[in-house]
């Protein structure tokens, strides 16, 4: 295996900071159809979405997709590296996390045009047990023709690739008690969907083959903005008639499709935030966050 999948030399890190401070712009139309897909895919019984309607919390990520040709697909079904984003050498990308705030008096509405400006914060180099690690963080503001309605911060990490001498990390004991729990199933039909709506090509999702045999892990990987989209819908489901303004997660452990896991929360006394984790089928912590209500 080459020095390449597992290293970053400083050289390479010096090219790639070159792409600190780089912006993108991109527009969408926040359509109906997108969300009446996600409706049925979360399982949820609302009512048929309608131009004018507040777009739910996470669900712009539906929208603002890369079209990339299928030519220039990387390996790993993911746009080949360089463009807008660093071109990291390092095999394996997954989400870290991220934290979002929404506007309460500005909210994304269904059938508006939104425009998404994007900027590279950072690019951060760190060795871990099992190889070199490079973090990107990235922000995105987007604007309708009101002004700022959201602000992101989106965390994304370059792993080395797997060895068969490489030792996991020990697992973090989730909290066994919350006040709201959910049961989910992530079979290859519910992942397929997910990555259909997102437009995401990502192989881990999908192909078993390919994820068990190139990238080393055990089964397909839920995706880690569907973990996030399920906390946050565990908080609507429960929290009806109150304004999501704040949301931050981290990515603690991947999940994998071969058993069900659960997402959880707990409501602080005062009632303006709430705690919320997923944990696998061994109770073993695999996201962690909080919601700000108002």
């Amino acid at each position: 295996m080459s020095d390449q999948t597992r290293t970053v030399s400083p050289e390479e890190l010096t090219y790639l900071k070159g792409w600190l401070n780089k912006t993108e712009s991109l527009s969408d139309e926040i359509t109906v159809k997108p969300v009446e897909a996600m409706i049925a895919t979360l399982d949820r019984d609302d009512l048929g979405p309608k131009k004018g309607d507040r777009l739910p919390p996470l669900w712009h990520w539906l929208y603002f997709f890369s079209h990339q040709q299928q030519s220039l697909l990387g390996p790993d079904g993911h746009p080949k590296r360089g463009g807008f984003l660093p071109p990291v050498q390092l095999p394996r990308r997954m989400w870290a996390g991220g934290r979002l705030n929404w506007q309460p008096d500005n909210p994304i509405l269904l059938g508006e045009e939104l425009q998404r400006d994007s900027k590279i914060l950072s690019i951060t180099h760190k060795t871990g047990r099992t190889g070199d690690l490079l973090f990107v963080t990235l922000k995105h503001e987007m604007h309708n023709t009101r002004g700022l309605a959201l602000s992101e911060e989106h965390d994304i990490v370059y792993r080395a690739a797997p060895m068969p001498t490489d030792t996991p990390p020990a697992p973090q004991v989730s909290e066994s008690a919350a006040t709201w729990q959910r049961e989910v199933v992530p079979d290859d039909v519910f992942l397929f969907r997910y990555s259909a709506l997102t437009f995401n090509g990502h192989r881990i999702h999908y192909d078993r083959k390919y994820v068990t045999q190139v990238e080393g892990y055990p089964g397909l990987i839920v995706h880690g903005p569907l973990i996030a989209t399920l906390l946050v819908d565990l908080v609507r489901r429960h929290a009806h008639n109150q304004f999501i303004k704040a949301f931050q997660f981290k990515a603690i452990r991947p999940t994998f499709d071969l058993t069900p896991f659960r997402v959880n929360g707990t409501p602080s006394d005062d009632g303006k935030s709430v705690k919320v984790w997923s944990q696998d089928h061994d109770g073993f912590l695999t996201m962690s966050g909080q919601v700000d209500l108002s």
